[in-house]
């Protein structure tokens, strides 16, 4: 995997592709409840500080860690693909593949390498393969969870050949 130095020039703003892997709108209320009932669990009916303390501690961190879940962003731009730190500069991009979740399950099951890279969300359906031809990284190919396989695709198609 290749990572981009931070002494490059400035490239232009315009991105091909972007998108955030948030979590669905029903993960939100589901997660909250499940703290609620933790922190009622723990305080049955007490007073003084455990009367609050598992409520005040619980929600925040319930709520920190669903956002933590859907921070993910997934970019084509300036030449990169991005996928949260992760760069690969699309001048390796051998080909992209968009993947179903049938394809998805393939390319992690039977058809895996572990050597890919593969950054993968069970709520998101879709999936791009991004083969690599780059020579010096043992990467074979990046797996990435999308919600729009063919756009995902397509913007990194089409900046690899605008590289």
């Amino acid at each position: 995997m290749r990572q981009s130095s931070s002494s490059t020039a400035p490239v232009a703003a315009t991105a091909g592709y972007a998108e955030r892997l948030g979590l669905p709108w029903w993960a939100w209320p589901a997660g909250l409840a499940v703290a609620g009932l933790l922190a009622a669990e723990l305080w049955m009916g007490a007073s003084g500080v455990r009367a609050w303390l598992p409520f005040v501690l619980l929600l925040p961190a319930a709520a920190a860690t669903l956002w933590w879940l859907g921070r993910i962003r997934v970019t084509v731009q300036g030449g990169e693909l991005r996928v949260d730190d992760a760069r690969l500069p699309v001048r390796f991009v051998a080909d992209a593949v968009p993947l179903d979740a049938a394809g998805r399950r393939e390319v992690l099951g039977v058809g895996s390498d572990p050597l890919a890279f593969v950054v993968q969300r069970p709520w998101v359906g879709g999936a791009v393969q991004v083969v690599l031809d780059d020579p010096d990284d043992p990467t074979p190919f990046w797996v990435v969870s999308t919600r729009h396989p063919v756009e995902l695709a397509t913007a990194l198609l089409a900046a690899r050949d605008a590289a």
